[in-house]
């Protein structure tokens, strides 16, 4: 099966072979396989559907989390004086001035493309073949297949198709009104030929039924715009598809199955879900696997974007200074800055907190990087505002230290202008406010976000060992609170609301003390409560559709058309093959 709309050649790529260890247990090897190869082999063209979740696709800040975040109040990369200019690309995704040229419209399209490429020749592939657990196998390639074509008719509002067991077959375009149906119905009758989670050697990092749940209730909650995205309304309570009830009684079906079936629980460390060692979470329950010096790509964007350059984790890793929350995202947790999720403090094992308030004096230097032995300093997490503090390095290289060896914390001043201290101001103050550009002497700007933990693992910003989240427990519970909500009943999705923010708990330092209950639930505080529990998840931009928020002006975001609710097909596809037809306003 060849990718005409991507390219007229063959592609060669590294794929990932999933080798059978006592038939079931799925690990990796490298070889070369063909993009497109009728003769793929079985096992390495699904590790190869798999791998295209982490080769960017959903890993790096450019692609699907740009379309999803910088579109948002919860994120933007501004151009910092000399940094992040790139032609304007970054600020195009939240001064809603992208077009069919942009590369991160471009990038994320094609990325999507290469997902359901490859998902579709792993179809192919294990349906020719006699090989061991061919039925589990070409249900989760099923599965990734609607995965990745669910994500691009959200983004597109079209995806590609080719019968899989046809290589000479016509590309069909898959309009998301018509589709989505037809995407539910897939997923429903794969569910009895998928494993559950952690049966037949499966894990979070694999499509099991309990990922196929999680789709669904996705799927049917943002089912009604999917069918007219642009429409003034949406009927959430229109009929399902299958089996009788409404859309909103299947995402609680869906979602009970998840919440009451005894495999997930919910983390009392909110910020456990995005340390280094979050397969360890009791929530997860579908993501996609990062390894760290593997071939597989790994990335650490979610973590070290967001990071000014002076802070160093390690003597050689540093962050970048880019990405930073709204203003409105900030202040939306006004009365909430206590909430457990907004902010946590880091422990050193010998009883040391790091405060960055000015009172700390050093920390320990026991905590080694993996690989290079060097001292790995530990920044707080969640959101941080004010002034930042930090360890310094020396002429040699290596963080300065006290005479007993422990490394000094200094109050920090941002890298490229040595002069201005790294205070995070929640305030963005633009010179024009319709343009996402800060000057050398305002590079300060911005609430930063470190939910995700920098991973400094052999001194390279480039890879993680951190799963990347796509569905959790903390989601579903979220998307069921909305579902009641939208359903009538209120008081099961205040319920749920607060079963949230109750059992996640502060640290030691504050007693552990769980978050606080809410007695009242309203749209605008279950949207609120949404951004809480799934800031930075590649969630946002659906919820701001949903909940009508998405075409208002905010900071450096001007009042937009229903038209943007949808991305341009880019002009490089359009150019190469007639199938495809662009978005209406492009």
């Amino acid at each position: 099966m060849k990718s005409n709309f991507l390219n007229s050649i063959k592609i060669f790529l590294p794929f990932f072979a999933l080798a059978l260890i006592g038939c079931t247990n799925l690990d990796e090897k490298v070889i070369d396989e063909v993009l497109g190869s009728e003769n793929a082999d079985p096992e390495a063209a699904l590790a190869a559907a798999y791998g295209q979740l982490g080769d960017g696709t959903f890993v790096d800040h450019g692609s699907v989390f740009a379309l999803q975040e910088y579109s948002t109040d919860e994120a933007m990369l501004p151009t910092r004086g000399s940094d992040w200019g790139d032609g304007g690309k970054w600020r195009a995704m939240h001064e809603f001035t992208w077009d069919a040229n942009s590369d991160v419209v471009k990038t994320t399209w094609n990325q999507l493309n290469l997902g359901i490429t490859k998902s579709l020749t792993a179809i192919g592939s294990i349906d020719k073949s006699s090989i061991n657990n061919k039925t589990l196998f070409l249900a989760e390639a099923k599965g990734l297949l609607a995965y990745y074509t669910y994500t691009t008719i959200d983004l597109f509002g079209q995806a590609p198709y080719r019968d899989p067991n046809n290589i000479n077959a016509p590309i069909e375009v898959k309009k998301a009104e018509t589709t989505i149906d037809a995407l539910i119905t897939e997923v429903e009758g794969l569910i009895p030929n998928l494993a559950d989670i952690k049966t037949q050697n499966t894990h979070a990092g694999r499509f099991t039924k309990q990922a196929a749940y999680a789709l669904l209730a996705d799927m049917y909650l943002n089912r009604a715009v999917l069918k007219n995205k642009t429409a003034s309304t949406f009927n959430f309570t229109e009929q399902a598809v299958n089996g009788g009830g409404t859309d909103m009684d299947k995402v609680i079906q869906y979602s009970n199955l998840l919440i009451n079936g005894g495999l997930f629980s919910l983390e009392s460390n909110y910020f456990h879900n995005f340390d280094i060692n979050n397969d360890t979470s009791k929530e997860m329950i579908f993501t996609v696997v990062q390894k760290k010096n593997s071939n597989r790509n790994a990335d650490n964007d979610l973590a070290y974007m967001s990071m000014e350059r002076i802070q160093k984790p390690s003597p050689d890793n540093r962050g970048t200074n880019a990405s930073c929350i709204t203003p409105e995202f900030y202040y939306s947790w006004n009365g909430n800055f206590s909430d457990p999720r907004f902010h946590r403090y880091y422990q050193y094992d010998d009883g040391t907190w790091f405060k960055n308030d000015g009172t700390d004096l050093s920390v320990p230097s026991t905590s080694k990087v993996e690989g290079t032995g060097k001292p790995w300093f530990h920044f707080n997490r969640g959101l941080q505002v004010g002034q930042q503090y930090g360890p310094k390095i020396l002429a040699n290289g290596n963080f300065d230290l006290t005479a007993d060896g422990r490394i000094k914390v200094y109050k920090l001043f941002t890298e490229k202008n040595t002069t201005l201290a790294a205070d995070f101001t929640p305030e963005l103050n633009f010179d024009n406010p319709a343009e996402s550009v800060f000057t050398q002497a305002q590079i300060n700007r911005g609430v930063r976000n470190f939910k995700f933990e920098f991973d400094p693992g052999y001194g390279n910003n480039g890879t993680s060992g951190m799963d990347v989240p796509l569905y959790r427990l903390g989601t579903i519970y979220m998307m069921r609170a909305e579902a009641y909500f939208r359903s009538g009943n209120v008081a099961a999705a205040l319920a749920d609301v607060n079963i949230l923010r109750t059992s996640r708990t502060r640290e030691a330092l504050f007693n552990n003390a769980p978050g606080v209950a809410i007695t009242s639930l309203d749209a605008n505080t279950l949207y609120k409560e949404s951004g809480y529990e799934l800031y930075w998840e590649m969630y946002r931009r659906k919820a701001m559709i949903r909940f009508g928020k998405f075409d208002l002006p905010g900071t450096a975001k001007p009042a937009s058309q229903p038209y943007r609710r949808i991305f341009p097909i880019p002009q490089a596809t359009l150019d190469a093959s007639k199938e495809f037809s662009q978005n209406p306003g492009y």
